[in-house]
């Protein structure tokens, strides 16, 4: 099989929040996040176990996968993202990553927290072609 490309999803505002979030986060974390996504892209993503790094969400989030990190201060790092089998405009599969957030151990994200993140990835699948970073 082949690897899917890695994407970085551009909102209309020019912005491109997965790659704000991505440094931001303490250097080590950022290498974590962008090796998992490197595996993931190889694997490729149906065949991609996760080891705990990477996990389809499930609910009104369902569609969307996350890559989990721990970093410092008890910190836990979230990088959101989809997977796009036939991206309008682009050439193969893809992971898109839509954006970030993080929170601390054992507390959860709120529904408002989770609405924004769901909102850019509906802007993302709503695009065609695919607004992507060049």
């Amino acid at each position: 099989m082949e690897p899917w490309g890695i994407v970085f999803f551009q909102d209309a505002d020019g912005t491109i929040p997965g790659d704000e979030f991505m440094t931001s986060c303490p250097d080590r974390v950022e290498a974590k996040i962008v090796a998992v996504l490197d595996a993931v892209a190889a694997a490729p993503p149906p065949s991609f176990s996760g080891g705990g790094f990477w996990e389809a969400m499930h609910g009104d989030m369902g569609g969307m996968y996350e890559i989990r990190v721990p970093g410092p201060r008890r910190n836990l790092y979230r990088l959101f993202c989809i997977l796009d089998r036939h991206p309008p405009g682009l050439d193969g599969s893809v992971v898109a990553v839509i954006t970030g957030m993080v929170k601390r151990e054992r507390t959860t994200f709120t529904s408002r927290e989770y609405r924004t993140v769901k909102k850019l990835g509906d802007a993302y699948l709503a695009s065609a072609p695919r607004s992507i970073a060049t």
